[in-house]
């Protein structure tokens, strides 16, 4: 049988409202439905399709890790990517959806669908434990799960009928009032209850910001490289994205302001910046204030997961130093604590309150009342804080080993970024190596490092991994990272 990487897979040329990932990802799953690519054929590597089409090798391996999770198609180790022999009867046989003309079907996405169809977020199945080095992965192994459902199930027994009805869309009053609480203790920002908003995610948080506060054309500061969720939600909107360099004091304030004074938003991760890691500086803390002020403009402060800082005296969030009431502050707890708990939360200037309600209102409605009631007793009861003291301690051990193992063993292939917070380290790779290749050898070993590319917004960062320690032991790391200097 020949192997498809032998000859030129022929599909269908891009649609200009497709993104080059669901091109991908539907151009080969037609392929296998109808029966041209049979199961166990081998596919061309990512590297030979991207170079054959001329397109993102990038976006490429997101189509084919879509491909995966579904199902339609199996990687071996050292061998390769095959369409699977697995394919339910239903599937197999299954052709593609075609009209009375024997058009295949296809829709119209608008300007807005098209951004939102190209997300950069990984959907499908999760595996049932994260794999080394996959970033962003709180560790469950030693949440307080006993009392979680212990609080839990006796808040399922004593539902009531008053309960059923609609919520506030604010959130849950005592869970606002519990983390108006918490943010002074800890973070010295004071606020008021009404000022918290409880939503589904920070991203439905940075949305409703974004659709909020920017019309098209808008400029906003965001950090080069940065997060990719908040580049895409700003571009849905249609604004202008200001990729502002950053180096080790964080955002480059004066480089803002020399190329784009009058954007009516800084989205900035001050605590931690995402992915490299450096504390935004005081100094550039208070020039941002002060362009805030001067410009009237607002700054959205994502604080991911900057309460899990474990070296060295934590600076305070802008929004501590905020007088003028221009800073929105963002936090989630699905790093503090789990991903499916989805809730986060936003503390909103004044002036914000009534618009946001309203927008949550209108969006969603309201935030699933039960995990709100749930969290609101664990944070009342302590256990919350108690939790964030106890993981900084092991998320300490785990960074200082995933440290030394990388300097054992990978000296002069990987130069870890020292780490003081969160769940995930930067690393830089030597010159001449390419990161997306670098990473998706390492996949073929079982080892999860996401490039250091993949952030970039308007500048190409230098070759590099970023790479979650967080919720594996001191003796997986130190096997994981053998398994990379086996790569390497």
């Amino acid at each position: 049988m020949r192997q498809a990487e032998q000859f030129e897979l022929a599909i269908a040329e891009k649609p200009a409202q497709c993104s080059i990932k669901d091109w991908v990802y539907s151009e080969i799953r037609s392929a296998i439905l109808s029966g041209r690519l049979k199961p166990g054929i081998r596919l061309p590597t990512t590297r030979d399709f991207a170079k054959l089409y001329g397109v993102s090798r990038g976006m490429v391996v997101l189509g084919y890790e879509q491909l995966l999770a579904e199902g339609y198609i199996i990687s071996h180790t050292g061998r390769g990517t095959f369409v699977s022999a697995k394919l339910p009867d239903r599937l197999a046989n299954a052709p593609a959806p075609h009209n009375r003309a024997g058009v295949p079907v296809t829709g119209r996405l608008s300007r807005l669908g098209q951004v939102l169809a190209d997300s950069p977020f990984f959907f499908g199945a999760a595996e049932p434990a994260p794999v080394p080095f996959k970033p962003n992965q709180p560790d469950f192994q030693h949440f307080p799960l006993k009392i979680w459902n212990r609080i839990a199930t006796k808040r399922a027994n004593a539902l009531r009928p008053r309960k059923m009805g609609y919520a506030d869309p604010a959130g849950y009053r005592p869970l606002r009032v519990s983390i108006a609480e918490h943010l002074r203790y800890s973070q010295r920002i004071s606020c008021s209850p009404e000022q918290v908003i409880i939503a589904n995610s920070a991203q439905q948080a940075l949305d409703l910001c974004s659709r909020l506060l920017l019309d098209p054309s808008d400029a906003v500061w965001m950090e080069d490289p940065g997060y990719p969720g908040a580049k895409t939600v700003f571009a849905a909107v249609g604004a202008q994205v200001v990729a502002v360099p950053v180096d080790e004091n964080g955002m480059n304030i004066d480089a803002a302001l020399q190329h784009a004074a009058h954007a009516k938003l800084a989205y900035v991760t001050s605590a931690h910046q995402s992915p490299i890691g450096p504390v935004l500086s005081l100094e550039r803390r208070i020039a941002l204030l002060e362009w805030a002020e001067r410009r009237q403009a607002t700054i959205l402060e994502d604080d991911y997961d900057g309460e899990f800082r474990f070296a060295g005296t934590p600076m305070a969030p802008i929004k501590s130093l905020d007088a003028s009431d221009r800073v929105i502050y963002m936090g989630t707890f699905s790093k503090l604590l789990f991903p499916s708990i989805r809730l986060a939360y936003a503390v909103v200037p004044q002036w914000l309150q009534t618009p946001f309600v309203s927008a949550m209102s209108l969006t969603c409605r309201h935030v699933g009342l039960e995990a709100q009631i749930v969290l609101s007793e664990f944070i009342a009861e302590g256990h919350y804080a108690r939790h964030l003291r106890r993981m900084k301690l092991i998320y300490q051990e785990r960074a200082e080993a995933f440290t030394d193992a990388c300097k054992n063993r990978l000296n002069g292939l990987l130069d870890v970024c020292p780490i003081s917070t969160g769940l995930d380290a930067c690393a830089y790779l030597p010159a001449g190596f390419d990161d997306v290749a670098v990473s998706e050898r390492l996949k073929q070993s079982g080892i999860e490092a996401r490039p250091l590319s993949f952030y970039g917004i308007e500048r190409k960062p230098p070759d590099g991994l970023i790479l979650g320690f967080s919720a594996f032991t001191p003796d997986q790391i130190a096997a994981g990272v053998q398994r990379m200097s086996e790569v390497l």
